[in-house]
């Protein structure tokens, strides 16, 4: 048995440093661009690995098996979405639908500010309610590249549009691991997170559209960004705060889509913009092959054909992700493995925790409830719809997990680091290290929701790593535990713009394998800008009248 020391090295400074290492090395590896992301993310687990056992003493066999049960949680649910998800977009191309799907959607407008908002944003919101776990980016990223947009410009805008939405993401995952990490009403933290989340919806479609095409041009089209701002962001807060976190997303999202394709009926911009690069210097395209244009103008039935896979996407989706299929999936299949040696041997301590609490090590294999499952059937269903043979589609699939494999080995490997940093106390040194701010605890607090999601690609994990942390620490400041509960979350959704998980994703499912670095260069002074804006946020709610942040119990 082990019981976790957050303070190996008697110096909590040196502790603290030798925790972030590997994260750190991790991100500079894949900045510079002259390690490749799985060699990368091979490198930092084995830095975390000897850090567990040589600062931390964790036992080199409890060291293993918490890296094994990393790399199995990694590929489920994660990789195994990434896998599916691109296999449908892949049969789509290969059948000629996504060439017809991208007249289709020039169609409803064939400027690409409003191409992004309608993609990335309002169709990347309704995937991250539905899906969450990194579908958003993949679907929405993997689609504007089949708008003809750059790689660089795809990964960018898809991972910039994907913030404000995650902390309801997956029907509210986040908050119902974060409601289970610091026994707080979810509800409550709902209305919080929305409180929050709010501000930033009408920013983001703003500032995305600013990243893309500079001040001119976005303010040339403020009106359309405006609807789809207001349509998300009314809902968003409506909806959070008076009915329930977990169907936010969704409904948030179809309504901004909705709203948006209305007003594009009556407006349009007086400028077309066909530009498919980003203003900086982008030199992406040249980087992979191009989608081949579309010959003939498809017809109303092809038009339909080509929209019908993407249905059928949704529809599964959201049946998936309702408790009617959760409760009959789990009840047909979900065999629980508990790891010996590990689980409930691990014990996490105060002031991490209330009282010494033992660490589950234990995984559950609920294949029929993964987003990724549901993708696959998606897939299939399409490729029947889409007249491919049962051998065809084999044959597509072995090629496209070949195609995928190096980026299945980033995400794996990233997501074992994550979990033995929570098994071996690290993140319980580096959590700390943010409690000794004091009266800036707010700010620190929201950035160490920030950093959680940035080392382990999910808000969801990051909530279950530190909520109990920030509510401790708040009682101890004497603060509110429902503002740094919902901090950590609201925080953390930034630091998600710059997981390496969510760049492999965007990378691999716009065919830029190796682009990784410039991802990473490109969107990470918007991840430290937004989580700095957050940050402020929480500590005018903390301390600041008309601003503080004032949620009844119980609603």
């Amino acid at each position: 048995m082990m019981i976790q020391n957050y303070d190996p090295f008697h110096q909590p400074a040196l502790s603290a440093a030798v925790a972030a290492f590997p994260i750190l090395l991790l991100l500079v590896m894949i900045a510079s661009g002259k390690v490749k992301a799985y060699w990368a993310a091979l490198i930092a687990l084995a830095a975390t690995f000897i850090v567990a056992v040589w600062a931390y003493g964790m036992p080199i066999d409890m060291a293993g098996k918490g890296t094994v049960l990393g790399l199995v949680g990694g590929f489920f649910p994660i990789g195994w979405i990434i896998v599916n998800v691109l296999f449908l977009y892949r049969l789509t191309v290969d059948k000629g639908h996504f060439a017809v799907f991208q007249h289709s959607m020039g169609s409803v407008t064939s400027d690409r500010r409003m191409q992004l908002l309608l993609i990335a944003f309002c169709f990347g919101a309704f995937f991250e309610g539905a899906a969450g776990f990194g579908t958003p980016v993949a679907v929405s990223a993997a689609m504007l590249m089949g708008l003809g947009f750059s790689p660089l410009a795809a990964a960018g805008m898809s991972l910039l549009a994907d913030t404000a939405t995650v902390a309801f993401g997956a029907l509210g995952a986040p908050i119902q691991g974060l409601a289970a990490s610091t026994g707080l009403d979810p509800f409550v933290l709902g209305q919080a997170i929305g409180r929050q989340s709010s501000i930033f919806s009408m920013i983001i479609p703003f500032y995305m559209i600013w990243m893309f095409c500079g001040t001119r041009k976005m303010l040339q089209v403020w009106p359309a960004i405006l609807v789809a701002a207001l349509a998300f962001t009314i809902p968003q807060f409506l909806i959070s705060n008076y009915s329930n976190p977990y169907i936010v997303d969704v409904a948030a999202g179809g309504i901004s889509m909705a709203a948006l394709v209305l007003f594009l009926r009556v407006w349009q911009p007086r400028e077309i913009m066909t530009e498919t690069a980003l203003r900086v210097a982008d030199s992406s395209h040249s980087e992979i092959k191009k989608t081949p244009p579309l010959g003939m103008l498809p017809t109303t039935r092809e038009a339909i054909a080509a929209w019908i896979p993407w249905l059928i996407l949704c529809l599964v989706l959201i049946f998936w992700a309702t408790d009617y299929w959760k409760h009959l999936a789990a009840s047909l299949f979900a065999p629980v493995y508990h790891v010996p040696g590990l689980d409930k041997q691990i014990i996490v301590m105060p002031p991490v925790v209330a009282k010494p609490t033992p660490l589950a090590g234990a995984f559950t294999f609920s294949f029929l409830t993964y987003s990724g499952t549901g993708i696959l059937v998606s897939a299939l269903i399409a490729g029947i719809f889409m007249r491919c043979s049962p051998a065809y589609l084999i044959k597509s699939y072995g090629r496209n997990f070949k195609t995928v494999a190096p980026s299945i080995v980033t995400i794996t490997a990233m997501l074992a680091l994550g979990t033995l940093t929570s098994l071996s106390g690290a993140d319980g040194t580096l959590g700390l290290a943010f409690a000794r701010t004091g009266f800036l605890f707010p700010f620190f607090g929201t950035i160490l929701g920030w950093l959680g999601v940035a080392a382990t690609g999910s808000d969801t994990s990051s909530n279950v790593l530190f909520g109990g942390l920030q509510v401790i620490t708040a009682h101890q400041l004497n603060m509110s535990p429902i503002l740094m509960a919902a901090a950590n979350s609201t925080g953390g959704v930034m630091g998600k713009i710059i997981s390496i998980s969510s760049i492999v994703v965007a990378a691999t499912a716009t065919g830029w394998y190796g682009g990784e670095g410039k991802i990473l260069r490109y969107v990470f002074w918007s991840a430290v800008l937004l989580g700095v804006l957050v940050g402020i946020l929480v500590m005018l709610q903390a301390y600041v009248w008309p601003f503080t942040l004032t949620v009844p119990p119980g609603g």
